[in-house]
């Protein structure tokens, strides 16, 4: 087997995809970040177009906030909030909206620029759209998942807090697996010994770290890290009462919290046995130099991540550690992502 770049003409649309997966990568965090300092209701107004400045004198902040003011949130948690203590709040929701427009120019201006060109190549072309459809799309479900904070209760429903943080993981993966298409070349030959079994248990790996992090977005949209703040034990049990106390049953998945936090620890739990195994399996196999090395990436970034989340829950969820531990998350996925892609099929 060998390892070899493809085009170098492909070299620019690699470098840029690559960017847009940095914006939305800090993106993520930032999300994380305007939702765990209650942020993301101070801006109760939608502007997709304009609105790229903030207010920039003092009866343009008194304006605004007399928007906010008027907002559940306000009535019910921040009542007597001064001016500028709305400003601290107010600058993360900005941030994050700006941030988002930016991905959208940031892949749309460079598009239009290869497309008019011809520096992208026909198959190409249909997986761009896509690319910003979804982008699109994705915009519209942040607003949709603010809506809901905006109501009686002022709370964003974590259902909808989830679909965003998985949609926008959703085109962050996509969009790098195109990118590395263009750069890696297959190298594993279809006779080599137990490539399609590790194939099958990295998608498999992959995918119960996508489901750790559905359970993440519940965790946050639920605020279930708060409470239960020790480790290993809940309630001073492993199992504790009261997993099942909601009925439906099938509701404590996503609104019990004490049912939310356990699955966040038992899924960690899973990962923290089943990706060592791969890691072994990887080291074992025929599978080229690089691809092991990216695999010990993979089990110490594992082993950041289950710190980052314990310390976390210990220490109440501070902003630094939580934001950290949901850029942790997307960093473990993309090393599996990663190893995937080295694994996978050739086209012949």
């Amino acid at each position: 087997m060998n390892t070899a770049l493809k085009s170098e003409n492909d070299k620019p649309i690699f470098i840029w995809l690559l960017l847009v997966c940095t914006l939305i990568f800090c993106m993520v965090v930032l999300g994380g970040v305007t939702r765990l300092t209650n942020s993301g209701l101070s801006m109760v107004n939608w502007k997709p177009v304009v609105g790229w400045l903030p207010p920039l004198n003092k009866t343009e902040w008194q304006s605004e906030f007399n928007h906010y003011r008027q907002s559940p949130e306000y009535i019910k948690l921040n009542a007597g909030m001064s001016v500028e203590q709305f400003k601290s709040i107010y600058y993360f929701e900005y941030s994050h909206r700006v941030l988002g427009r930016t991905i959208g120019l940031a892949f749309l201006l460079p598009f239009l620029y290869f497309l008019l060109r011809k520096k992208i190549k026909r198959p190409l072309i249909p997986k761009m759209i896509i690319m910003f459809v979804l982008g699109g799309m994705q915009g519209v479900l942040g607003w949709y998942m603010v809506k809901s904070g905006l109501v009686n209760d002022p709370q964003v429903s974590q259902y909808r807090l989830t679909a965003h943080l998985i949609t926008a993981i959703a085109i962050y993966s996509y969009i790098l697996w195109v990118a590395l298409s263009l750069v890696w070349n297959n190298v594993h030959n279809q006779s080599i010994d137990n490539i399609n079994s590790l194939r099958k248990f990295g998608w498999g790996v992959t995918t119960l770290i996508m489901i750790m992090i559905i359970s993440g977005g519940f965790v946050a949209g639920t605020d279930a890290g708060l409470a239960f703040n020790s480790f290993p034990l809940m309630n001073n049990q492993f199992i504790p009462d009261g997993l099942f106390s909601m009925t439906p049953f099938y509701i404590n998945f996503f609104e019990n919290i004490l049912t939310i936090q356990f699955n966040h620890r038992m899924i960690a739990y899973a990962l923290f046995i089943i990706i060592p195994i791969f890691w072994l399996r990887i080291q074992k196999s025929d599978c080229e130099l690089r691809t092991k090395k990216i695999a010990h990436l993979f089990i110490l970034m594992l082993g950041i991540q289950i710190g980052l989340g314990i310390s976390t829950l210990l220490f109440h969820v501070p902003v630094a550690l939580g934001a950290t531990h949901q850029g942790g998350a997307l960093v473990l996925l993309t090393l599996a992502l990663l190893l995937n892609h080295k694994l996978r099929k050739s086209p012949n």
